[in-house]
């Protein structure tokens, strides 16, 4: 199966490091990132794993949980919970799914033969309270994940779909964002951004970040 934007993010219950996992319950009413790691004991998961529980104030934040996966089994993730949290100086505050069948890789896509045929690609969804596909990153085994840019993102999509403006190039929370081209009816713009605008182009239109 192959996920695209705008998909609903395929239900399942597995096994984790925190017991059985129905996901859909996992989420509720929250957003969810769900990463995938090529398997248990890897010096970059190890990193990203950390960090990610060094996250968690701003996940809350944003309503939003974290959910890893490794093809491991739970014993393997217990273990490699104890090497995390004593090298990286926190407490992994998430559960990792057992993946050992491949049963939820397979539905997300998450291995890509040409790649590994046993192992999982580094990749990461997000995915909003509606169960759909927001966002889907995909990392080769070397590289870690930039969960800067994961927050960052997070933030652009809750904010894009409460007002009706996209976020540019490098924008960060607090920068000017883009009135969307659709939105024409200058009484409406008036009265949905009181600050104003500035008209680059026609169609680029610049205002102060909705508060």
């Amino acid at each position: 199966m192959t996920l695209r934007l705008g998909d609903i993010a395929p239900d399942f219950e597995q096994d984790s490091s925190e017991g059985i996992i129905s996901f859909y319950d996992f989420l509720g009413d929250s957003w969810g990132i769900l990463f995938s790691h090529p398997a248990d004991y890897t010096p970059v998961c190890t990193t990203e794993l950390g960090f990610t529980a060094k996250l968690k104030h701003e996940f809350d934040k944003r309503r939003v949980k974290a959910i890893a996966l490794s093809v491991d089994d739970v014993e393997s993730h217990h273990g490699w919970i104890k090497d995390i949290n004593s090298t990286q100086g926190t407490d992994v505050n998430f559960p990792i799914i057992a993946d050992k069948d491949r049963k939820v890789s397979t539905l997300y896509d998450f291995i890509h033969p040409n790649a590994s045929e046993t192992l999982t690609v580094r990749s990461l969804i997000i995915i909003d309270p509606n169960k759909k596909v927001r966002l889907i990153i995909t990392y080769p085994a070397s590289t870690g994940r930039n969960f800067h840019e994961i927050l960052r993102v997070v933030d652009s999509l809750q904010l894009t779909d409460k007002h009706k403006v996209a976020t540019p190039a490098n924008w960060q929370q607090g920068d000017d964002v883009v009135i969307l081209p659709s939105l024409k009816d200058e009484a409406e713009i008036q009265q949905r951004f009181p600050t104003g605008y500035t008209a680059v182009t026609p169609y680029l239109r610049l205002t102060q970040q909705p508060k």
